[in-house]
């Protein structure tokens, strides 16, 4: 027998009653998996003894979709939004992180970074001079962002909830100190494919998540003209990579031989391993599928060579 899954409910066990073996594992669909990351959120949040939490919000998909599970589970007056543009955040991401503050009545703070970014190019001008703009910059917004975010929890005694998602993680498509900054990863386990899936079944009645949202491609929009493909193979395909190395258990060759193209193969198994480092200081997350990062999964941080 079965109760229903993260809610109360009560139901009776015979003894005398022969019940039909249950031949396979559970496997929730997207309403469970929602109600789950929302039941996760308030309980980690209320037993630790925070009564608001906090959410910065980019305007993309996986923000939207944690800021959408927090204002379910604490309640829209608890949770904060905050946008911090940077010179190449677009207007459609600064339009559509209000609308969905709009859409959930949570409150929305706008902070600029751009001046703050300019100072820290300042400040190291004279020894990054003659070497080209990379990664370095990109991952300063970053940081800024999530020093800021830092500051407002310590002062709002609020909870600063991560926002990243498994495909990220994994790929280390993630800045340490910087988004990964925080207190509860609500997403860590939600593959990017499964992201978008549960944001549709969220707008299944009404267009809560603003449509554009789910719709146009994804971008940590850190430099000009900026898409998640730039560094990263297709979410559909590099999900079902990582689905077979983490939780199947799979090796390169078993991937190879289920279609998938032996360069992008040994690329997503090289940056897995790779960013082992990353993942160690990541806060904790809920854990929604067979296996989780974190303690479901440990894996030596130095590897030797042959790793990469």
């Amino acid at each position: 027998a079965l109760g229903k899954a993260f809610e109360p409910d009560i139901f009776t066990w015979d003894t005398e009653h022969r019940y039909p073996e249950l031949q396979e594992p559970w496997i929730p669909d997207d309403s469970a998996i929602l109600r789950g990351l929302i039941m996760g959120t308030r309980d980690y949040a209320v037993k630790c003894g925070f009564e608001r939490v906090m959410v910065g919000l980019s305007g993309g998909i996986d923000s939207s979709l944690v800021a959408y599970i927090a204002a379910q589970a604490l309640g829209p007056e608890n949770v904060l939004g905050v946008s911090m543009p940077s010179p190449y955040t677009s207007m459609m991401s600064k339009q559509d992180a209000r609308h969905l503050s709009t859409n959930l009545g949570i409150r929305l703070e706008e902070i600029p970074i751009g001046r703050l970014f300019d100072c820290y190019k300042d400040a190291l001008k004279n020894i990054f001079a003659g070497l080209p703009e990379d990664e370095t910059e990109e991952n300063i917004q970053a940081r800024i962002r999530g020093n800021l975010l830092m500051a407002l929890s310590n002062k709002l005694n609020a909870l600063l909830l991560t926002t990243g998602n498994k495909s990220e993680i994994a790929m280390g498509y993630c800045t340490l100190y910087g988004d990964m900054s925080g207190g509860l990863a609500v997403i860590s386990d939600l593959p990017k494919t499964l992201c978008y899936r549960i944001a549709r079944f969220i707008n299944r009645d009404d267009e809560i998540i603003p449509s554009r949202i789910i719709t146009r491609p994804p971008s940590a929009e850190l430099r000009p003209n900026q898409t998640d493909q730039d560094s990263l193979p297709p979410y559909e395909i590099l999900d079902q990579i990582l689905e077979a190395a983490i939780e199947k258990n799979l090796g390169p060759q078993d991937m190879i031989a289920m279609g998938h193209d032996p360069e992008v193969v040994n690329d997503v198994m090289r940056r897995l391993v790779l960013n082992e480092y990353k993942r160690r200081q990541a806060p904790p997350g809920l854990k929604i599928t067979s296996k989780a990062f974190g303690y479901g999964r440990r894996y030596p941080i130095a590897r030797g060579k042959k790793a990469f």
